[in-house]
């Protein structure tokens, strides 16, 4: 097999990945809306954790606004329903088309 089509078929498992990864993600961020009392608590721990997977996740300036802008909108009340990773992910790789 031809080394280009092997690095096109693991870039193209990559995205999956992030975006299967990244729907879970978001899945677990608002998962607190679904236990009342605990939200607050759920999100203090919640917060920084996802702004560390999205700077992972994504290298360079967009993981670290990502990161940033996860970290806000986990820590902010009422904002958990923004699926951050899931945009994250379309604008990597629709928008800016990265591979």
């Amino acid at each position: 097999m031809n080394t280009n089509k092997v690095l096109a078929k693991k870039q193209t498992s990559n995205k999956t990945a992030k975006l299967i990864l990244g729907i879970l993600f978001d899945f677990i961020g608002m998962l607190s809306y679904l236990i009342p009392g605990i939200a607050e608590t759920l999100d203090i721990v919640w917060a920084p954790i996802s702004g560390f997977l999205l700077v992972a996740m994504y290298k360079g300036y967009t993981g670290k606004v990502a990161g940033i802008i996860g970290f806000l909108e986990e820590i902010l009340p009422f904002t958990d329903v923004i699926p951050t990773f899931t945009l994250t992910w379309i604008y990597q790789y629709i928008f800016k088309k990265e591979d």
